[in-house]
C-alpha cells in the first residue's frame, strides 16, 4: 500500500485510553472501517495482497475479524469460517483457551471447516501480544490444511506479538504503530 494511502487510513484510527481496563491504549479501528475511502483502501489492499495465493477459506476472529474476513473471502472466492466466543457455534466445535494482555478467554471453531486441501488466510483486525491468533492457529494447524497465512490490519509493534508465529506462516500486516 502506498505511503500516502498508510497515512490516510492510520489518521482515521482513534486512540482510547485505559480500554476495557486502565493502563490499555485501544486502537480503535472502527473509525477506519466507517470512511468510505478508508474502506475501500484496505479493502483493496487486502484483496491485492492475497488474490494469487490460492486460499479456499478465510478464518475471521470474533468480532472484528468477521468484518474483513468476509469481504476478504468475497473478494477471493474463498469460504468464509467463523472463529468464535465459545457457545455461539451451532455443530460441534473444538476450543482453545488462551492468556491475552488483560485476561483469559476462550475461541472455538466448527470441527469440519477446514480441511487438509484448504490454503487458508486467517484474519483478525489488529496483532497485539499475538496470544487471541496464536490459538487460532493451533485450532486450524489441527485440521491439517495445507498451507495457512495470518493477516492483520494494523499491528502494535512494541508488543512483539509476531514472535509467536513459527517461520513457515507468513504474518502480514497493512500498516503499524510504534511506541504508542
Amino acid at each position: 500500500m502506498e505511503k500516502e494511502k498508510i497515512e490516510f487510513v492510520k489518521s482515521k484510527v482513534r486512540n482510547i485510553p485505559d480500554f476495557p481496563v486502565k493502563g490499555i491504549q485501544f486502537k480503535d479501528l472502527t473509525t477506519a472501517f466507517k470512511d468510505s475511502e478508508s474502506l475501500r483502501i484496505m479493502c483493496d489492499a487486502l484483496i491485492e495482497l492475497y488474490k494469487d495465493k490460492g486460499i479456499t477459506k478465510v478464518v475471521g476472529i470474533e468480532a472484528r475479524g468477521f468484518i474483513f474476513g468476509s469481504i476478504l473471502a468475497a473478494g477471493l472466492g474463498a469460504g468464509f469460517v467463523p472463529l468464535r466466543k465459545p457457545g455461539k457455534l451451532p455443530a460441534k466445535t473444538i476450543q482453545k483457551t488462551y492468556t491475552k494482555e488483560y485476561g483469559e478467554d476462550t475461541i472455538e471453531i466448527h470441527e469440519d471447516s477446514i480441511n487438509e486441501n484448504d490454503v487458508v488466510l486467517m484474519h483478525d483486525d489488529l496483532l497485539a501480544t499475538g496470544g487471541t491468533m496464536a490459538a487460532a492457529l493451533d485450532l486450524v494447524k489441527t485440521m491439517n490444511p495445507k498451507k495457512v497465512y495470518i493477516n492483520f490490519i494494523c499491528e502494535l509493534v512494541d508488543l512483539k506479538g509476531r514472535s509467536l508465529f513459527p517461520a513457515d506462516v507468513e504474518v502480514t500486516s497493512l500498516f503499524d504503530f510504534e511506541g504508542e
